[in-house]
């Protein structure tokens, strides 16, 4: 009976792995269509108030369930792990290709490793250690690399990128260890109760409601936002939670490995250009997911 629990979760694991990097690897796309007429700050704060507003009514009809004791950590991934890294990637975005963006997300599962160690008392193995290594030296490459692909000057916006991972690695540690017999729609729905109503405080300060407009280049910006919120954070975080909860916390992480794909694909689609040295950076990165990832048990 056991065994047979163990395989459908395996079995569902795999399912929600491909569908989450679907979802995710679409994202950077939709990110950039939104800065076409959107500042970064309305991209990040429209993306968690649509999800906010779609999940709104699971939360109202759980919050009699929570604990006080969760209220921080619930508060804490709604803000944390939702709302900033939002925000960050659309910054990041301004000055990044959105195939590139998707490349540097394959780092939450290095940041989950290091925060685990150091917060969690996970034991790390020598390849472990490794593959942070050979993750961080991609990561440096990249930042390193210029618009005609040679190396040249810091592109500090890069690193916006490796601040929010570092966010999901937290958040991703957190839910598996403090909120681990909790529904994940629960989670999703209660975490967005706290970040939503935050992210529409931030829109006074933005020009948001002096340009509405009726154009058609507005709604459709406005739109792919909308899509952004409702799949890429609403029901991408709830598959998510869920795939945390019947998994590893570096399995679950290693979405991350298809994300890239999926963002490459949409990148070359719409006339984005990656150098030999991306690909370098790339696979950099990759290779030092799996040799996180090589010696955990699903």
């Amino acid at each position: 009976m056991k065994k047979n629990f163990s395989d459908k979760n395996s079995a569902l694991s795999w399912i929600l792995l491909i569908i989450l990097s679907v979802i995710w690897g679409s994202s950077f796309i939709l990110i950039k269509r939104g800065l076409e007429l959107f500042s970064p700050l309305e991209v990040g704060s429209l993306r968690i108030f649509f999800a906010f507003i779609i999940l709104l009514p699971f939360a109202i009809s759980r919050l009699k369930y929570i604990t006080k004791a969760n209220w921080k950590i619930f508060a804490f991934t709604g803000l944390v792990s939702n709302l900033i890294p939002s925000i960050l990637f659309a910054l990041a975005q301004t000055k990044i290709d959105s195939s590139l963006t998707g490349i540097l997300n394959a780092l939450t599962p290095l940041f989950t490793v290091i925060i685990a160690v150091n917060f969690f008392k996970y034991k790390i193995n020598f390849r472990q250690i490794s593959g942070i290594v050979i993750g961080l030296a991609g990561t440096v490459l990249l930042s390193f690399i210029n618009s005609s692909g040679g190396l040249g000057n810091l592109n500090s916006y890069l690193w916006l990128i490796v601040l929010a991972t570092i966010c999901y690695a937290l958040n991703l540690n957190f839910l598996k260890y403090s909120l681990s017999g909790i529904d994940s729609l629960t989670i999703t729905s209660v975490a967005l109760f706290f970040s939503g109503p935050v992210s529409l405080m931030l829109m006074p300060f933005t020009d948001f409601f002096s340009e509405i407009s009726f154009s058609y280049e507005y709604l459709f910006a406005l739109f792919c936002i909308a899509l952004l919120g409702i799949f890429g954070t609403a029901i991408a975080l709830i598959l998510y939670t869920r795939l945390i909860m019947i998994s590893s916390t570096l399995f679950s992480s290693s979405v991350t490995y298809l994300v890239p794909i999926v963002a490459v694909i949409w990148g070359y689609l719409d006339d984005e250009q990656l150098f030999p040295l991306h690909f370098a950076g790339m696979a950099l990165i990759l290779v030092g997911i799996y040799f996180i990832n090589k010696s955990e048990k699903l």
